[in-house]
């Protein structure tokens, strides 16, 4: 059945800003450095995977599940990869 109106993005959208509200009230609050941290990480990690299943559409794929996964993981890797090599490279000078 087609919707018309897209609750479902429209929804994400507005979990999404609340996901970066809270991040932010981390930020501008005095709390400790290892509650600031729990609390961005899990939020990071929230939002991503609301990316991905909300506007990426991860579930909707005709694909094999598998297959995702190691997309997925694949972009994980090379995101690493190109963070810790840009830290590398500016940081120790190399």
């Amino acid at each position: 059945m087609k919707r018309l109106f897209p609750i479902g993005h429209v929804m994400g959208f507005i979990f999404s800003l609340v996901l970066t509200l809270v991040a932010l009230l981390v930020v501008y609050t005095d709390m400790s450095y290892a509650m600031g941290m729990t609390i961005l990480v899990s939020t990071a990690i929230i939002q991503a995977t609301v990316q991905l299943f909300m506007f990426m559409h991860v579930n909707e794929s005709k694909e094999d599940k598998n297959t995702v996964i190691s997309n997925i993981l694949y972009a994980v890797v090379v995101s690493v990869i190109t963070i810790f090599g840009s830290m590398w490279t500016l940081l120790w000078d190399w």
